[in-house]
């Protein structure tokens, strides 16, 4: 399996893809491109990251799909030599998720780097392969505005928008 997150592309006039998984073969530029973003928006907005949330972000990162915490605890193992307890995971997560650095995917249970950079309470939807498990980051100036008058209307603040929407991407049968 492959992995990459190619730039926002047009998808219309009204939303941009992001896939974190790309079947065409391409590697690399995932990796770089979301711990780039990522270190540069802990720049602008005085994000401290310790030495352990930063390894949590660059294993993110650099794998490009959704990781659980124990994968992710298997990781830092093999990378340090030591076994982390969860809790320094979880806690590792809590505060990438509380700075925008990285998603959870509720129905996988699983975090993935975000190197977009765009606001905390941006709608972001997720479009999950069920057949290759390939994660598309989609947003939309019409989801935008849908939730905005929907949250409006209940006299809502939300804290988080996610949607996760689950099928088949294209190359596994989806049209």
């Amino acid at each position: 399996m492959t992995v990459s997150r190619a730039p926002a592309r047009d998808q219309g006039a009204t939303a941009q893809v992001h896939p974190t998984h790309d079947h065409s073969g391409a590697a690399h530029g995932h990796g770089e491109a979301a711990l780039g973003a990522a270190l540069a928006l802990c720049r602008t907005e005085g994000i401290a990251l310790t030495p352990g949330r930063r390894r949590i972000l660059e294993i993110l990162a650099r794998e490009g799909r959704p990781l659980g915490a124990y994968d992710l605890i298997d990781r830092v193992a093999a990378l340090t030599g030591k076994r982390p307890a969860p809790i320094s995971i979880y806690r590792a997560l809590d505060f990438l998720l509380e700075n925008s650095l990285v998603h959870r995917l509720a129905s996988r249970n699983a975090y993935l780097a975000c190197g977009h950079g765009h606001a905390r309470q941006a709608p972001i939807a997720f479009l999950i392969c069920e057949a290759c498990g390939e994660v598309v980051e989609a947003d939309s100036g019409a989801l935008r505005g849908s939730i905005a008058a929907l949250t409006a209307e209940a006299h809502f603040s939300p804290r988080a928008q996610v949607m996760e929407v689950t099928g088949l991407c294209r190359a596994c049968g989806g049209t």
